[in-house]
């Protein structure tokens, strides 16, 4: 698949602004936990909080191709930000385009998409992980109020988001019919940020349990109509897989670069060891499943761009990239030797972060489930 000039000129705008930008500051960024609040002021300007929202909602209206681009950009730069910035576009705008009203698209989708505002998504509970049938936070509804409760847990951007999208049950007994989506301020009393995830990576960017403890917010905050929850969320995790297979790319890219930047200084035995078949064969097949990933992105982006199904194709990248990714950073750590294990050198770093791409918005062995039906 080849890009239009215009994908070319944005990949290349925010692959310069990540490489100088979020590269050079992502160690520290990760050894002291920082948020770095003035790079996604950076990136918000570059349009990358809206990328696929329209021009009247205050985003870009380009496609998940270019999503796709972008978010391979941003996690080669540091992959906590690109967690931030992938869950704001989707799910979080994804859904507001869909399903919000005109209202709530005015007070909620126009300051996302313009970067004013950071969005979480709160489905994952303690007891409640891939099963997302079983949920038990509540919405009760109350006048022209629903009250929150209960506990949502590995929430990203929990603590520095400013809205979230809450799936809860509003009606115990209808199953997945009867849970809905709202949109719940990160301001409100009911909403607790009762403890920070201390991770093995993406430290730049925070996870969250979120207490609920009745959470009083407006009826109209409602997306969509009652009992649509569940079909909301698990619609928006299809894009969103699109968004973190890319993220596992541009973090593999950078593991990858960095190995062989190393491989051709590094000598041994009178010559660099990129010379050595070992070496430079591991570096090969490194390189043949990172663009393997990417053109099973580039796929399923195409088939949402142009409104095909694109569940199975969406799974299969996921799958692929984020597996891949923790190889690729593997054998760039094996490349280095000891250097690849001590934090002077970034691939240690990069595999801390990219392993996580295999668990969030639905597990390998999830997206294997979702394929497999797809080949009943």
């Amino acid at each position: 698949m080849l890009l239009t000039q215009d994908q070319e000129m944005i990949r290349d705008a925010v692959r310069d602004f990540a490489q100088t930008e979020l590269w050079p500051h992502a160690a520290r960024w990760d050894k002291e936990h920082h948020f770095p609040k003035e790079a996604h002021q950076g990136l918000a300007a570059l349009g990358a909080y809206g990328i696929c929202v329209p021009e009247e909602f205050g985003g870009a209206h380009l496609d998940y191709l270019t999503l796709a681009l972008v978010l391979e950009e941003i996690a080669a730069g540091d992959g906590g930000t690109s967690t931030a910035i992938s869950v704001t576009n989707c799910p979080v705008n994804a859904i507001l385009m869909r399903y919000g009203n005109a209202q709530q698209k005015r007070d909620w989708l126009t300051p996302l998409a313009r970067g004013e505002m950071l969005g979480a998504f709160c489905l994952t509970e303690p007891h409640v992980g891939s099963d997302a049938s079983a949920l038990r936070t509540t919405a009760a509804r109350q006048g022209e109020e629903y009250v929150i409760n209960g506990v949502k847990q590995f929430i990203t951007s929990g603590q520095n988001g400013h809205v979230a999208i809450v799936i809860a049950v509003t009606d115990k007994g209808a199953g997945k019919k009867g849970m809905s989506a709202f949109l719940v301020p990160t301001s409100n009393p009911g909403y607790v940020v009762a403890r920070l995830e201390d991770k093995l990576g993406q430290h730049s960017s925070d996870t969250a349990q979120i207490n609920f403890d009745n959470c009083r917010i407006p009826a109209e905050n409602l997306i969509g109509a009652e009992g649509e929850g569940y079909k909301i969320a698990l619609g928006a995790l299809e894009g969103g897989r699109i968004g973190i297979a890319a993220q596992s790319v541009g973090m593999a890219r950078s593991a990858f670069d960095a190995a062989l930047a190393y491989s051709k200084e590094r000598e041994s035995f009178g010559q660099p060891i990129f010379h050595h078949q070992a070496v430079g064969f591991r570096l090969a097949d490194c390189a043949t499943q990172i663009e393997a990933a990417r053109q099973l992105i580039w796929h399923a982006a195409a088939l949402r761009d142009a409104g095909r199904p694109c569940l199975k194709e969406a799974a299969m990248a996921k799958l692929f990239a984020s597996e891949m990714a923790e190889r690729v950073c593997s054998a760039a750590i094996q490349t280095l030797g000891g250097y690849g294990v001590v934090n002077d050198f970034p691939v240690e770093r990069i595999y801390r972060d990219v392993r996580v791409c295999q668990i969030y918005e639905g597990t390998s062995d999830v997206q294997k489930i979702i394929i497999q039906r797809a080949l009943a």
